[in-house]
């Protein structure tokens, strides 16, 4: 068997084919209205279907059609320095003899599988001999097995946040709020992934020339790893919020109650001159007076604070 390679660049610098025997994998990054209205002329695809392709609201999922499948799946792009997530997607259009997809070409198990098919025969007949299902298959496993690294990447991340909370010099709050809202983001798309990937399983036979239960599966299982993972991640997160706020809220009660301690022990010293300060001539007042008021003045206020002193301390308040 031969193998052809052609690059359509006629039609957009963007687009490119590669042929093995009867199937050919057309490749588009970035797609734009062009591109669509090229697939709307040369292929029967559902309108919805071509106007979904560059959409980007679009969640995970599968169409089902008599002659071909329509599958979208979301992904997640790591950016290692903001340690936050956004998603992307890749739209497919799977035939009997094509296997189309379009995306932002940020994916790069993607990027690589076909690159690695354009110029190398070996890897293009081992990826391609076995029909369009077997080549999505090998896509989406080395999605999935690239989507590990970045696992890894939260997970330490979760570890120097746990370490972080339990110390009282270091405000964790944000840094709790943001790994929450990125564990979340995540979960959402690995989610419905997964629930189109399940939808996908029992049709992906239909265009592979070898039985795929297998090998399917071991990529549902990973799948499911990545969810559960994921999952366990938002309970621990669960609970390093829950703990930033108890930790927080015993700091806040331990410096309320010196503040209020020191409130209530300067309180009768507030009091007893409030009531005498205008009312009693001493000494160093502009009418001199005796020093016998401003002994009984301090010795009221002395007395009054170590009877609460001893109170609280009766009380165990303090």
């Amino acid at each position: 068997m031969t193998a052809s390679t052609e690059n359509k660049k006629e039609q957009s610098p963007s687009m490119e084919s590669v042929t093995w025997g009867d199937l050919t994998w057309l490749n588009i990054e970035q797609p734009a209205q062009k591109e669509i209205e090229y697939l709307a002329q040369h292929y029967s695809f559902n309108s919805f279907d071509l106007d979904d392709c560059l959409s980007r609201r679009q969640q995970s999922k599968l169409d089902v059609y008599k002659n071909y499948l329509f599958f979208i799946f979301q992904f997640s792009v790591w950016d290692s320095a903001t340690r936050v997530s956004r998603s992307d997607r890749v739209s497919v259009f799977i035939g009997d003899k094509y296997l189309i997809t379009l995306h932002d070409g940020q994916l790069k198990p993607l990027v690589n599988l076909f690159l690695e098919c354009l110029t190398n025969e070996e890897i293009r007949k081992e990826n391609m001999s076995s029909g369009s299902g077997y080549l999505l298959y090998r896509m989406l496993d080395g999605v999935i097995d690239y989507y590990f690294p970045i696992l890894n990447s939260v997970l330490a991340w979760v570890d120097e946040v746990e370490d972080a909370v339990f110390d009282e010099n270091i405000d964790v709050g944000q840094e709790v709020a943001t790994l929450r809202r990125d564990i979340n983001t995540q979960r959402r798309i690995l989610h419905s992934v997964r629930a189109a990937s399940l939808e996908l399983e029992k049709q992906i036979n239909r265009f592979s020339k070898i039985d795929l239960s297998v090998q399917f599966g071991d990529f549902m299982d990973h799948v499911h790893k990545a969810c559960d993972t994921l999952d366990e991640y938002k309970e621990i997160v669960e609970v390093f919020k829950d703990t930033d706020f108890v930790l927080s809220t015993d700091r806040l009660n331990r410096i309320m109650r010196i503040m209020t301690i020191i409130a209530t022990v300067s309180l009768p010293f507030i009091v007893v001159s409030s009531i005498f300060g205008m009312n009693v001539h001493m000494p160093g007042s502009i009418t001199t007076g005796s020093l016998v008021p401003f002994i009984v003045i301090m010795v009221t206020m002395i007395l009054v604070t170590a009877a609460m002193l001893f109170y609280f301390r009766r009380r165990r308040w303090i």
